[in-house]
Formats: structure tokens, sequence, C-alpha cells
């Protein structure tokens, strides 16, 4: 492992992202979409036609362009690496797949402690493939920050022990209180993969990261603080030593704000669900937020985005006042599939202008 420095990292004195996400001034508000890189653009349906979703994740120079692609047409201020939370696992050799229309699905869950025990570890050289995007990314976005990112360890358990994408979570809710001494081994085991993955990322020259709990929201604050906050926070710790800004984000995590910033972020993502101003005093003082525009709102006419963005800029910046570091505007989760990229990149050029 390279415990890379800042002082020999990639210096982007001007990104507006990482000013904002260090409590600096930035020149212009940061603006950037999660699922930037993705179906919402026709060049992405292009390229990417015939190649399953996977096979694109491990092919460098594919990711660097899939990567580029919401940079060149919206001028973001940060590229998300295009890849997929259950890259890892797939690297280290679970037997796992994307299926169209479903998401990931495993093909032996993880159920027992014997289960866990099995799970193989995850090396750097399995995720080369991800790193090499990552230095050809560098190498081309010039001044733009590259966002990392990896799934955290809750939200890979998930899959591993529902073998899939989960309405509900029974079996892993089920796991967590029936035998929560296999359930803290699974989460180590996972927090473990994640920091490999995130550290191959940092070494290869990411600019920021974000750890995706994407369904942490399913959890009561109890049993987040109990089940999964120690792990995210051990994959906080183990990655802070780059100096590079690390993000937060989940879905339905308003009422797990607080201790989702107490695992180590410096930006802690809000939905849409939790105005930014009510975010602030959640998560508390000393961090910045990010947020959070409903995704579905970019559907409802040109009057009624513009309407929402200048709202949440007005939130942000009361909850700067009241204590925030800073505010990065983005979705309160992911684009959707059928929207319209030109609202996107109108989207991007008002907040700039704000």
């Amino acid at each position: 492992m390279n415990n890379d420095t800042p002082s020999t990292r990639r210096q982007l004195p001007d990104a507006p992202l990482l000013a904002a996400a260090a409590g600096r001034k930035a020149s212009r508000r940061p603006v950037w979409f999660m699922r930037q890189a993705g179906r919402s653009l026709p060049e992405y349906r292009k390229i990417r036609a015939g190649i399953g979703m996977l096979d694109s994740c491990f092919d460098p120079a594919l990711v660097a362009e899939i990567t580029m692609q919401p940079v060149r047409r919206h001028d973001v201020d940060a590229a998300i690496l295009f890849s997929d939370i259950v890259v890892p696992l797939k690297a280290a050799g679970i037997d796992l797949d994307i299926v169209a229309g479903t998401g990931p699905v495993v093909a032996n869950p993880v159920r027992s402690a014997a289960d866990v025990a099995a799970l193989p570890t995850l090396h750097s050289e399995q995720v080369e493939p991800v790193a090499k995007a990552v230095t050809l990314l560098t190498e081309e976005l010039g001044q733009t920050a590259l966002i990392g990112f990896a799934g955290a360890p809750f939200t890979l358990a998930s899959y591993l022990v529902e073998g899939g994408p989960s309405r509900n979570h029974e079996k892993t809710k089920a796991l967590m209180r029936s035998d929560s001494a296999t359930w803290h081994a699974l989460l180590d085991t996972l927090a473990d993969t994640t920091i490999t993955f995130l550290q191959a990322q940092i070494d290869a020259g990411i600019d920021a990261l974000q750890l995706f709990d994407s369904w942490a929201g399913a959890l009561s604050l109890a049993d987040y603080r109990e089940f999964v906050l120690p792990h995210s926070t051990k994959v906080f710790d183990a990655v802070s030593a780059a100096g590079v800004p690390k993000i937060h984000f989940g879905v339905g995590t308003g009422e797990l704000l607080g201790a989702m910033g107490e695992a180590g972020a410096d930006v802690v993502g809000v939905d849409w669900r939790i105005p930014l101003d009510d975010a602030v005093r959640r998560v508390g003082p000393g961090k910045a937020l990010q947020g959070n525009l409903d995704p579905a709102v970019l559907f409802a006419g040109w009057d009624a985005v513009e309407s929402e963005v200048r709202r949440i800029a007005g939130e942000a910046d009361r909850a700067v006042a009241a204590g925030a570091t800073g505010h990065v505007f983005n979705l309160g989760h992911g684009v959707l599939p059928d929207t319209d990229p030109d609202v996107l990149t109108r989207v991007v050029e008002l907040v700039h202008s704000l």
C-alpha cells in the first residue's frame, strides 16, 4: 500500500469542489451529479452497446471515456469514476453478475460464519484496471476533480446476504439481530475490501472519494450506530492519511445524518427529503453538505427545475451561515435513465450563475 501524501498528489488549487469540501471559498458553487456518467447520455448508450456492465467496469479506456462524457457535455465540477459498488467483490472472486433490470445477483449468498470465513480477500492488483482508468483520467481532466468511490460495508453486505437487491432487507436484518458476531465479522471483512479498493484509487490519483451506503436508510438510528457505524468509521480512518476530501452518502438517511457525520467524512450527502438548512442541524457544524435536488423534478419542466435549484441554493446558504463549511450542489440521488441531458446542462449553468 502506498501511503500517498497530499504533497505528492495532483494539485488542483482552483477546483471548486475541493475548495468547498475543505471549507475554503470556492470560485463558483460546485456541482456534479450522482450517476452523471451513464444511462441518461446517448453517447453512453452508444459506447456501451453490447458490452456487459461489469465488463465495462474492467476496461480502463472505456471507463475513462464514460467518466469524461458528462464533463465534456455539462461542464460539471467533478468527474465521478464510472464503476459499480460490487466491482471489488467481483474482482476478489465472488460469483456475482449485474442482471439488466434487476441489479447485482450473488450466486451463493453469505448467511453463516462459514460463509464469511470463505470470503476471498481483495488484493490491489485485482483492481488494477480501475487504477489504470484513474491514471488515464488524471491525465485528461485538467483542473476538474476526479471522485473515486466504493460501496460502504453495510450496503455490500446487504447484497451478499440477500443474494441481490431487496426491498425490506429481511435476511440482512435477521443475520444482524440473530448472530451479531457473524454480522460484525462480515462487515469487518467488507470494510477491508472497501479500504483496499479505495486505496488503489487513491494511489492512482483520485482527488476525492465518496462512500455510498445506499441502503443504510433501511435501518433505525440505534441499529445503525451498533451494527454499521464502527465499520464505516474504520473505512474512513484507513484512508484519511491521503488527505483527499471524503464524502458520505446514503438514501433515506435523514434520521441517520448525525451518526453518518461522525463516521469521518468531510462532506455529508443529503437526499431530497431533508432541507439543507435542517440537515446542518442534524449533521452538526464543521462539515460541508452535498445535495439535494429531487431527480424526479428534472422531468417537471424548466420553471419548476429553476425554482427548486434556487430554493436549494438558498437553503445551502443558510446552512453555511449555520455552521456548514461549504456546499456542493448535487441531486438527492442518481440521475434517472430517462432524464433529458440538456436539462442537466442548464442546471449546471444556473448553479454556476448563483
